[in-house]
């Protein structure tokens, strides 16, 4: 039963970050309340690896 709880309050973490880095970094916008927030979530996905236009048509 703890495990089931866990799990779903961790989905919901997941997707709210989600939801907020969609809402405001992925626009170019700053986080309201917390600006440093915004610019660690940029950065971690800027250390992402992405697939560039020409590697994608394949």
């Amino acid at each position: 039963m703890l495990a089931i709880v866990l799990m779903m309050t961790l989905g919901v973490l997941v997707a709210g970050a989600v939801a907020v880095y969609v809402a405001y970094p992925h626009r170019g916008e700053e986080l309201p309340v917390v600006p440093q927030l915004g610019d660690a979530m940029r950065k971690g996905v800027d250390a992402l690896p992405t697939l560039e236009d020409s590697e994608s048509r394949v």
